[in-house]
């Protein structure tokens, strides 16, 4: 649905812009018709005027013509002026106001997965407890549903984190913190943390010891945390998800794998801006606000470093943080 506003807004918009401009370029031309119709008819009366029986006849009826020829050229050069402002006029324009309907429809499809996702946890954990209050459960039932009402909340936590660090990183109100970071401690920390809670999941880790750097250690546990939710949203639940922390000559490197479907080349900057989501709003299954990855950047960037992806073998993606 919102794909479809996107579609017809942004059509209805082209319709009468193209409309407005050709109407423009129209009265342009006109314009420079007018102009040459009445300096030709203002030569050709002073043509009449000039006397044949004048020995300068020749001479004047040459600087008429030469005349004619420069005022042709004077309109010309202006009409061609208007023409280049017009045309970058309206490329700016359209260039303008597509990216704001495009922002608008990000915007509203941000809201929409927003609105999802924060009632999804919220009817599970309700579902749960609402259960355990009215039905005698054995302990592993009991176990199960509490485990259910305990990865909402999580998700929830997570969910709320990122929209609140966003907003703050937006409007630049957040202190972080500046200290020396192990790295190797971090991947342990939230990699456990997973594990804990998706132990249906197979999470692998591995990391040289000793490497830091300086930076906000929840920031960083955040950025990985997204990273790691996002290759087990997209992943087949059988397949495994690798975290590799090392250091090659020139970097210290994070790097993220999963065996999902992977991310198409012309997405793959995309998909680091705010409230995109990859694939198409109709057909997408995954569930997400397009916060991650970008809040993603925004801390790594904070910390000097750098963030790409690229194709994991023989499908998939790799996620690398290189400092």
């Amino acid at each position: 649905m919102a794909y479809t506003n996107k579609v017809f807004r942004f059509g209805n918009f082209s319709f009468w812009f193209w409309i407005l401009f050709i109407y423009i370029l129209a009265a342009l031309i006109w314009w420079f018709v007018s102009l040459e119709r009445q300096s030709n008819e203002m030569s050709d009366l002073r043509s009449q005027l000039l006397k044949k029986d004048d020995p300068q006849y020749i001479i004047k009826q040459s600087e008429l013509q030469q005349y004619r020829k420069r005022q042709t050229a004077k309109f010309a050069g202006e009409g061609l002026t208007f023409l280049a402002l017009i045309v970058t006029g309206a490329a700016f324009v359209y260039r303008s106001i597509r990216k704001q309907i495009e922002v608008s429809s990000l915007q509203q499809n941000f809201m929409m997965a927003i609105t999802h996702e924060l009632k999804t946890p919220i009817a599970t954990t309700r579902l749960s407890l609402e259960t355990l209050l009215r039905r005698k459960l054995d302990d592993v039932q009991q176990q199960k549903l509490l485990l259910s009402a305990l990865s909402e909340t999580n998700r929830l936590n997570i969910l709320t984190n990122n929209i609140l660090l966003a907003s703050q990183m937006e409007e630049k109100t957040f202190q972080r913190e500046n200290e020396q970071l192990n790295l190797a401690d971090i991947v342990e920390t939230v990699v456990n943390d997973y594990k804990n809670r998706y132990p249906h999941r197979k999470i692998e880790a591995s990391a040289d010891k000793d490497l830091y750097i300086d930076g906000d250690e929840l920031l960083m546990q955040i950025a990985l945390s997204n990273l790691i939710d996002n290759a087990l949203k997209y992943a087949p639940k059988e397949s495994p998800v690798y975290v590799d922390l090392m250091e090659d000559e020139y970097y210290i490197q994070i790097k993220v794998s999963d065996e999902g479907p992977g991310i198409a080349d012309e997405e793959k900057r995309k998909i680091f801006q705010k409230f995109y989501r990859s694939g198409n709003e109709n057909t997408r299954k995954a569930k997400g606000t397009g916060l991650g990855l970008y809040l993603t950047k925004k801390i790594i960037e904070q910390h000097n470093g750098d963030i790409f992806v690229m194709n994991n073998t023989p499908s998939g993606s790799i996620f690398v943080i290189q400092f």
